[in-house]
């Protein structure tokens, strides 16, 4: 997997956080994981915190869901008007025949978006730590930035599929920058979901685009007919918590749903290089913080 980030953007710096190895690793797989990165006492603030707001949330307020399936999901006022606020989306099948949950609400929301990392004390405090702004330094953006954070549940029994994607879809920049910092607040395992990546095979190129338009219609534009890998050709990511992924935007990756009694909470952040030009396309245009 080549890597995302051209040395145009490398930073000389006198220390760093990621050794050598580490960064030849990431520069040929196009991901690394980073064992023990953070301590249970952060993972516990994290998912204290995002219990909280779940607690707070009315569920009769919105019955939006969250799909990568249904692009139809991603078109609703409620999700294009996140980017710079803390709302709860649901799994899609928290829901029964007759619009009530099937289960208690607590086991019933796919994710929070997506300004955490502006808005929420304990997550602002994380997501603006020097380790993670040394990281992002490291892996080469020079004046990292993020754009998006999501606390995501994967929830017992309803943890739903999450299809091959790349993230530079989303986030896309000039010249391709975002690199994705995907934490375990929970153990991942096969059984509960966790993140599979390519694992060899050819490098696909940027396949689709999700473009919002002025009048917030949207659309996931083809731009690639390469197939996605085979999931038999994924590498499965079984972490413990507190392990940090990271993962350059055009990295295929995807999970599986989760079919265990178990959740598997995660926290992501989605950051860019302040250098490069953000599509004006994208369908998140809030005010990035920089880091």
């Amino acid at each position: 997997m080549l890597a995302l980030i051209s040395s145009y953007f490398l930073v000389v710096r006198d220390t760093y956080m990621l050794t050598k190895e580490q960064l030849t690793s990431y520069q040929q797989n196009g991901y690394l994981v980073l064992e023990q990165c953070f301590s249970d006492e952060q993972m516990r603030s994290l998912k204290n915190s995002a219990n909280k707001i779940v607690t707070n949330f009315d569920p009769n307020s919105t019955r939006s869901v969250f799909s990568t399936e249904d692009q139809s999901k991603t078109r609703d006022d409620y999700f294009l008007s996140s980017g710079d606020k803390v709302r709860c989306f649901f799994e899609e099948d928290a829901f029964d025949q007759a619009g009530g949950l099937k289960q208690v609400k607590s086991l019933s929301i796919n994710k929070i978006g997506h300004a955490l990392h502006q808005l929420v004390p304990e997550f602002k405090t994380f997501s603006h730590n020097n380790k993670i702004k040394s990281i992002a330094q490291d892996l080469g953006l020079q004046r990292p930035q993020i754009h998006q954070s999501m606390y995501i549940f994967k929830q017992p029994k309803i943890g739903g599929v999450i299809r091959w994607h790349q993230d530079a879809s989303y986030f896309f920049t000039s010249p391709l920058s975002v690199v994705t910092f995907w934490l375990a607040v929970e153990d991942a395992t096969l059984l509960n979901g966790c993140l599979q990546v390519q694992s060899g095979g050819p490098v696909i190129p940027l396949k689709e685009q999700f473009l919002r338009y002025p009048d917030d219609s949207t659309e996931l534009k083809t731009l690639h007919d390469m197939p996605w890998p085979n999931d038999d050709c994924a590498k499965p990511l079984e972490v413990k918590k507190g392990t940090l992924v990271v993962f350059n935007g055009l990295l295929p990756h995807f999970s599986a749903p989760n079919l265990s009694d178990k959740s598997r909470h995660a926290f992501t952040l989605h950051i860019t290089c302040a250098n490069t030009q953000y599509a004006t396309e994208n369908w998140l245009q809030t005010e990035p913080s920089l880091l």
